[in-house]
Order: C-alpha cells, then sequence, then structure tokens
C-alpha cells in the first residue's frame, strides 16, 4: 500500500523520534512510501529513502529557539500553519496514499490538525511525546502549549488507529480521551541483535572504564551531577573512567566537558552508533530527578536506553523514581539504577557498580529478557503494519 508520513521532520532527521520512525520502516519499500514535513531533508546519512518528500519548509530563522520566540510562535501559529495545513491538504489530494502515518512532533500539530482531524483520511497516529514539555511552554508560549497538546490529543483520538511510546502515556492517553492504544511503538531490538546480545563478546577494553551517551543532554543539572560523580571518582578508581558522546550536540562546548576523559564521536548512523556502542562498558540514561516536567518524566521513554541494551550495555539509569526509564529499570536488572541526588551518595553508588569487572557479562541475562519482553523490534514493526492496514480498509 502506498503510505504517506506526516511529521515535522524529514526522513533523515537525527534524534530518538526519527530513529524510531526509520526502524519500524526498515521492510517498507521505498516505491510506495512518501513523506510529508515541516522541516527539510539535510542530511542523508541515515539512509532513509523515500519515493517522494514534500515539505511545508519552515523557515529557518522564523523557528523559536532563544531570540524573539513569542513573535515567532505567533507568526508561525497565525500565519506559517494556515498555509502549510493547506500544503498537507493537497499533498493528500494528490498522491492519495493508502494509509497516513501521523506523529505529532511540535509545529507539526496545528497543520496536522487542520489538514487531517474530521476528515476521511485513513490516518495511523503515534505520540512519541507531548508538546508541553522542557522549554517548550517559555519558547512557545504557555496557553500556546496547552492549545497545541490539545490539538494533538484531538489527533490521537480522532486517528483510526493509534500508539504511544509507553504503557504510561497510553494509561494517560486513554484517560483522558478514551482512545486505547493499539500497540506501544518504540525504538526496538532487532532479533538478529537479540541472537548475538548472547553470543558476542564485549569488544570493550579491559585497562578502562567506558561509558557512553547518546543523544541530546535534556536534563543538564542531573548530567552535571553524574560528571562531578565521576570526577570524584577519577580520584580514587584504579581504572581510568572516561566518557564517549554519541550525536550532533555540541557536548565540548558544556562547562563540564574536559577532554582529558572526554571524547565526542558525533551523529552516526544507527550500525555505526551500535559498533561505537560495543566499545564501551557502560551507557547513562538520565531523567529528571525531580518532578517539575511530570509530562516528560512520566510519560516519555528514552531511545538511548534501548539503543544501550541493543548493542549489550549495562545501563546506568538516573531520575526520579516515578519516570518511565527509573520504573524500567526497577523491573529488569539491567545495570545501575539511581535517585540519588547528591555527588557523595551517586559517588558512592557509581562506585560499587562500576567495580563489576565483567558488567556486561553480569547483567548480560536481564538485558536479553528485557530486550526481549519490552523492545522487540520486529514485533512491534508487525503491530504498526497491521495498525497502517486497519486504517487503510477505512478509506472510502
Amino acid at each position: 500500500m502506498k503510505l504517506l508520513v506526516a511529521t515535522e521532520f524529514p526522513p533523515n532527521a537525527s534524534g530518538g523520534g526519527p530513529a524510531v520512525v526509520r526502524q519500524m520502516l526498515k521492510d517498507w519499500p521505498a516505491e510506495n512510501l512518501f513523506w510529508w514535513s515541516c522541516l527539510p531533508e539535510t542530511d542523508g546519512r541515515f539512509g532513509q529513502r523515500v519515493r517522494e518528500h514534500r515539505c511545508a519548509a519552515i523557515p529557518a530563522k522564523l523557528y523559536p529557539q532563544r531570540k524573539f520566540t513569542t513573535l515567532k510562535s505567533a507568526l508561525l501559529e497565525n500565519v506559517w500553519s494556515p498555509g502549510a495545513a493547506n500544503h498537507l491538504r493537497r499533498t493528500l489530494c494528490e498522491l492519495r496514499p493508502d494509509a497516513v502515518w501521523v506523529i505529532p512532533h511540535n509545529w507539526s500539530i496545528p497543520p496536522l490538525h487542520a489538514a487531517v482531524t474530521g476528515t476521511k483520511s485513513p490516518c495511523h497516529v503515534s505520540l512519541h511525546d507531548y508538546v508541553d514539555v522542557h522549554d517548550n511552554p517559555r519558547r512557545f508560549g504557555a496557553e500556546r502549549c496547552v492549545r497545541l497538546a490539545w490539538q494533538a490529543d484531538a489527533l490521537y483520538a480522532g486517528a483510526a488507529t493509534a500508539d504511544a511510546i509507553s504503557q504510561e502515556m497510553a494509561d494517560d492517553l486513554q484517560q483522558r480521551t478514551g482512545k486505547a492504544a493499539a500497540a506501544i511503538i518504540r525504538f526496538g531490538v532487532e532479533s538478529a541483535e537479540l541472537d548475538a546480545l548472547a553470543a558476542t563478546a564485549s569488544t570493550a577494553p579491559l585497562n578502562e572504564i567506558r561509558i557512553a551517551y547518546a543523544g541530546s543532554i535534556l536534563v543538564e543539572q542531573e548530567f552535571a551531577l553524574f560528571v562531578a560523580a565521576l570526577r570524584r571518582l577519577r580520584e580514587v578508581n584504579r581504572r581510568p573512567i572516561r566518557l564517549r558522546f554519541f550525536g550532533a550536540n555540541a557536548f565540548a562546548a558544556a562547562p563540564w566537558f574536559d577532554p582529558a576523559w572526554m571524547s565526542v564521536i558525533g551523529n552516526l548512523p544507527e550500525a555505526e552508533l551500535r559498533a561505537e556502542l560495543r566499545q564501551c562498558h557502560w551507557g547513562f540514561s538520565p531523567m529528571a530527578l525531580a518532578d517539575a516536567d511530570p509530562r516528560y518524566n512520566r510519560f516519555s521513554f528514552p531511545t538511548k536506553f534501548i539503543a544501550y541494551l541493543a548493542a549489550g550495555l549495562p545501563v546506568i539509569t538516573l531520575g526520579h523514581p516515578e519516570s518511565s526509564v527509573m520504573k524500567m529499570a526497577a523491573r529488569y536488572d539491567v545495570g545501575c539504577s539511581t535517585s540519588a541526588a547528591d555527588v557523595a551518595t551517586l559517588a558512592a553508588q557509581l562506585q560499587s557498580a562500576l567495580a563489576v569487572a565483567a558488567p556486561a557479562e553480569r547483567h548480560g541475562p536481564e538485558i536479553i529478557r528485557c530486550a526481549r519482553v519490552e523492545f522487540d523490534a520486529a514485533a512491534m514493526r508487525g503491530k504498526l503494519y497491521e495498525c497502517f492496514r486497519q486504517a487503510a480498509a477505512r478509506r472510502p
């Protein structure tokens, strides 16, 4: 069938959400895959091919990042968004896809809501994050974020089928919208990777401790706390501790960055990232220790946690006990899980965990069990494709 993906980001964008989408589309023929986005394609390194990509591009200087965010957000909502909605309507009319995969993300939400809600377009909706999280209320405006969140909920409730990124989010959405998620769809571990986890020996060097961090730093205070605890351990630990960063962020510009024991590998395609992660001993997955941003803390799920498991890495999980990732870490002994909020306590807990000579072997059985039960990519892909078929069956 002809599938149209409609979201903010282009096919080869970096980040956790785009990685989920590309993985789920692994078996979809490129000649039957179409894409609509608000941001243009700038880098094809991830290798996602589509038959046609149409873009109602947000002008780069208009995206509300740091300066004049209130004015820019008002222009996007009131001037750019109606034109983008018309662009999407024309795309739907001209391409006539059998099914539309709608992923409401940030500024794609207003045109998606205007063009899709109440129409006969056969849509499946995936929610990866709520829009009113992180710094968005300040950047976009608190009242505007409330409107965008309501529009995303309306897209979810009105879809033929829908999924969420975590069970916690699915339960929250059902309580508020009345619609049950057909599946939990998130980044997964492929069948070959599941089989290899038990057989592949770690390639990480034994003379040092390498800790990987993949993706953006969304909780800066918690990350600074972690670095301070590692710095204290480096003074007493017999084996050197090193941090390796993977992603497009300017990690080296952070005030805590120390090139003597930190290195930036950069933004890599998934296969290369996996190979690099296997040369580490641990992965680090933090969320906020406070619960000031509960819509993110409790309902979103970091892709990095799953990427570490797929590489066979035990995970150091730091966060509020009620956060989704901490609840997952409590169900499976996949590494070190802590809510320590001071340097001394965190350093002591990390010292105990990092003292294990072969952490991948120690936590390996639970890493495999967690990956198979919670993150089976092939099983999730099958459920998603069935949702697309159900949506397509409703096409007039």
